[in-house]
């Protein structure tokens, strides 16, 4: 049994709950209860037609490059070959949908609700078992016959699909536990359906197939009754709106489908807003998940104006206002932070490896919403951006805006679904208060990501990790002071607690605890409050950021981070107001580095794009300092590029201690 299926764990995980979530818990109880006993059934169908194609020409417009490396990737998938989570795969050809290649484990069948996921002595690692039924590798092969036309990819395709749902009946098995592998699977299958739309078997796959529609139907049956609530209404909520919102609106055959469409399109708008910062950041304050949700949030937007379906204008506003935000909080290599968990997840797949994730999320932004004059230039190419923007409206022209005040209305909604005109950011926005990230950057190529902002999102900050005042030092796109990411999820509690600890992270710990205290993976039962002090982000001569928290009770750490724009040195400065305590400040540097350290300096060395970069990192003289690469007990050392993927890596750590009247310097200096 996990860590996270004890006794304990279930009490901490109650305490996070408020009275409507255990009420609507206790009725999905019940629910489940009467399913087991009566399962439901699917209405009988006529004259189902699939009509939400895409425009003619469509194809047409997907780059050559774009286009040649997802065939590659559909031919590797045709050769049964992949790779999910650092684990590769060559049985894809004909793929055992319960089983773990990772652990070697089959998952248990029975009823849904009765399979023990959490553990992975019974079950393997769950998302192992997940991930290739989202079926997003499906998505590729449907795109590769679209592009080519070549029916050995949808003949691969169908047989795949009825191998699911011949092994997979409703309420059945370990992949109709999660809502939000439900409501990406629908999407997947939306997009297959119309990507097959040429293929002539595609009608008797779907709308003529009565085993499709009954799939179909019972996965949203099974969305309508079992949504994510309360504290755990996060990314997941908004996958599960987005594909029943998307499924309601192209295979709209059941009498229900009316009421799950409005009734999508209802929590979706409310959980688009409930889950963004006014800034466009999620709140979530994990990277990719701000890029999961943007992604399915566009997708569902392109299956409204598919379907003519009028949208509030609040769903464009907060795509809008999160496309922006991810424009100005990327490198200059395009990459975003690399802030609390990561997962991998993807919302919709329809590229080749090498397809930069986050330019195609702004290559699509930019033509849903139209690029401003700061935005980071976005050179690469891509399959899915020419597929959604063939779907959706452009949105209303948008105004310059004065800084301080950003996406003001300067029209009222027109009531029809129409996004108002707004105003955006005149300048590329540095300083997001309600998030609490600052970015700093200078000319010299140095990207700084300050974090000042709130532990998580609601009450567990499932996706939290501890690591407040911590920074992220980025140059010219390479990893320097870097984030070590997140690797696991369940089955391995020591390294899952390693990746999201205070240690695990660039800023200073006491007497050896984290700042927020864990209840379990996914569950923080008391979480540090952080407030910021002060910033300058302007354009010229010293950008700063000074913030603090109260984590460590009887002691406040304060930070205060500089940047010199013209030279790109960063000087970080640590103080603790308290009593005596024993100290360790860590920076974790980013795998390309190789560091020589004697005594309380090291000097850095890396290759970018040939050429060999240098720097040095001054440390602070009150603590004794050691480098730790590749340590297993305990883990230290250590750098996750994505789930499941770990490789060793150097961390600096200096112990001693800190009370009131020590103050810690640590200076970084970019050499030319």
């Amino acid at each position: 049994m996990t860590v996270s299926t004890t006794a304990g764990w279930y009490l901490r995980r109650l305490s996070r709950m408020g009275p409507l979530e255990v009420a609507g818990r206790a009725g999905d109880t019940v629910r489940r209860r009467r399913w087991r006993a009566e399962p439901p059934d699917c209405p009988a169908v006529t004259g189902a037609r699939f009509t939400a194609v895409l425009p003619a020409g469509t194809i047409a417009a997907i780059p050559p490059d774009a286009a040649k490396r997802l065939v590659a990737e559909a031919d590797r998938l045709m050769d049964g070959h992949a790779e999910f989570f650092g684990v590769a795969r060559d049985d894809l050809a004909d793929p055992d949908w319960w089983w773990d290649p990772k652990t070697g484990r089959r998952a248990p069948g029975g009823y849904a609700f009765d399979v023990p996921y959490r553990s992975e002595d019974a079950a393997g690692d769950i998302k192992q078992i997940w991930e290739p039924s989202r079926h997003q590798y499906l998505t590729v092969l449907a795109a590769a016959y679209a592009i080519t036309g070549d029916e050995r990819y949808a003949g691969r395709v169908a047989g795949h699909l009825r191998s699911w749902w011949a092994v997979n009946p409703p309420l059945h098995g370990v992949h109709w536990i999660s809502g939000i592998e439900l409501g990406i699977r629908l999407l997947s299958w939306v997009w297959i359906r119309r990507l097959l739309d040429g293929w002539a078997g595609a009608a008797g796959l779907f709308e003529d197939n009565p085993v499709a529609r009954n799939q179909i139907w019972h996965h949203q049956r099974w969305l309508a009754a079992f949504p994510s609530r309360g504290s755990s209404a996060n990314n997941h909520v908004i996958a599960e709106t987005a594909g029943q919102f998307a499924a309601a609106c192209a295979f709209g055959w059941f009498p229900s489908s009316a009421r799950w469409r409005t009734d999508a399109l209802r929590s979706l708008d409310r959980q688009l807003r409930a889950n963004t910062f006014l800034s466009g950041l999620n709140r979530e304050l994990a990277s990719e998940y701000h890029g999961l949700v943007l992604e399915l949030g566009l997708a569902a937007l392109a299956e409204a104006d598919a379907a003519d379906v009028p949208v509030p204008a609040t769903v464009r506003l907060v795509l809008l206002r999160m496309t922006d935000a991810l424009a100005a909080v990327v490198d200059d290599r395009l990459r975003p932070p690399r802030q609390g968990d990561a997962d991998d997840g993807h919302g919709l797949v329809v590229d080749g490896a090498g397809t930069d994730r986050w330019g195609s999320l702004l290559a699509t932004g930019e033509a849903v919403f139209g690029r401003l004059d700061w935005w980071p230039a976005v050179t690469g190419t891509d399959v899915r951006t020419p597929l959604l923007t063939a779907l959706v409206r452009p949105y209303a022209k948008a105004r310059p805006s004065s800084k301080d005040q950003p996406y003001a209305q300067v029209q009222p909604p027109s009531g029809n679904g129409t996004a108002p005109a707004v105003t955006r950011p005149a300048s590329r926005p540095a300083h997001f208060a309600d998030a609490g990230m600052t970015i700093l950057r200078s000319p010299a190529g140095i990207w700084c990501r300050c974090d000042g902002g709130p532990h998580g999102f609601l009450s567990i900050a499932a996706h939290a990790h501890a690591d407040a005042l911590s920074v992220e030092v980025r140059h010219d796109g390479v990893d320097v002071l870097a984030d070590p990411g997140t690797f696991c999820y369940h089955g391995q509690p020591e390294w899952r607690q390693y990746f999201r600890s205070t240690l695990g992270h660039n800023t200073l710990q006491l007497d050896g605890a984290d700042q927020s205290v864990s209840g379990g993976p996914f569950l923080w039962t008391r979480h540090a409050r952080t407030r910021v002090l002060d910033t300058d982000t302007s354009d010229e001569g010293t950008n700063s950021w000074c913030a603090e928290h109260d984590g460590y009770q009887r002691s406040v750490h304060r930070r205060r981070v500089e940047l010199t724009s013209a030279t790109g040195e960063l000087r970080v400065i640590d103080e603790v107001r308290g009593p005596r305590r024993a100290a360790r400040l860590a920076f974790h540097l980013g795998p390309a580095i190789t560091a020589d350290l004697v005594e309380n300096r090291a000097v850095l060395t890396w290759t970018r794009d040939g050429e060999n970069r240098s720097a040095v990192l001054d440390l602070p003289g009150q603590l004794d300092w050691r480098a730790h690469r590749g340590e297993s007990d305990p883990p230290l050392g250590w750098y996750s590029a994505g789930f499941g993927r770990k490789e060793p890596a150097t961390t600096l750590v200096g112990t001693g201690f800190a009370d009131s009247t020590a103050e810690f310097t640590t200076v970084l200096g970019f050499r030319d």
